[in-house]
């Protein structure tokens, strides 16, 4: 009698522990990276991109916080070829950098997105910088503790990780000046 009355209840519990386990990432219940990400948003609202239809891909799927102060969610930039230029405020490199690369959010504005990504120093001094540098015409995250730049496994300023419109790595490197940037820019939105 005590068999029929535990054999069931452990069958179901059993069943109910193993749908936990699938490795289906959805929109409802949120992708393992999503969930073990350190700067992933977890929220199942990142699972489609602030144009409405566009899923989100693996890459863009974090937050963190503007130089400004501002909370931002890399889920808006999805759909689009995005550029993510890491710098760091005290980098005669990425200064160099600067102007290129305001120009190239500028001129493809609603065609792909620009994202600054500063680190290696404190908030203060990044503001500093696009002030200094006329690059507040896109966002710039303050990656103070460098998570995001872990996420893309960058390991020095002065670097350009370029996704296409479904979030895969088409460039990842140096570009002198920006020298380039241009021309990656445009073949991804051609």
């Amino acid at each position: 009698m005590r068999a029929r009355l535990i054999l069931p209840g452990l069958l179901a519990a059993t069943a109910l522990t193993l749908a936990g386990c699938g490795t289906e990432t959805t929109a409802s219940s949120g992708s393992a990276a999503e969930k073990s990400s350190p700067t992933a948003s977890g929220s199942s609202a990142s699972a489609q991109a602030g144009t409405g239809t566009a899923a989100v891909p693996k890459a863009l799927r974090f937050t963190g916080t503007t130089v400004e102060g501002k909370p931002f969610d890399a889920a808006t930039l999805a759909g689009k070829p995005v550029v993510l230029w890491f710098w760091a405020p005290w980098c005669p490199k990425c200064r160099a950098q600067a102007a290129e690369t305001a120009k190239v959010a500028t001129e493809y504005q609603g065609k792909a997105h620009v994202l600054g990504v500063a680190g290696l120093d404190k908030n203060a001094a990044m503001k500093d910088f696009v002030s200094q540098t006329g690059t507040a015409d896109f966002p710039h995250l303050s990656d103070e503790a460098g998570e995001v730049w872990k996420r893309f496994e960058v390991t020095e300023q002065s670097r350009y990780v370029i996704l296409d419109k479904d979030g895969e790595t088409v460039y990842e490197g140096v570009l002198p000046g920006g020298e380039g940037l241009a021309e990656k820019v445009a073949g991804l939105t051609g």
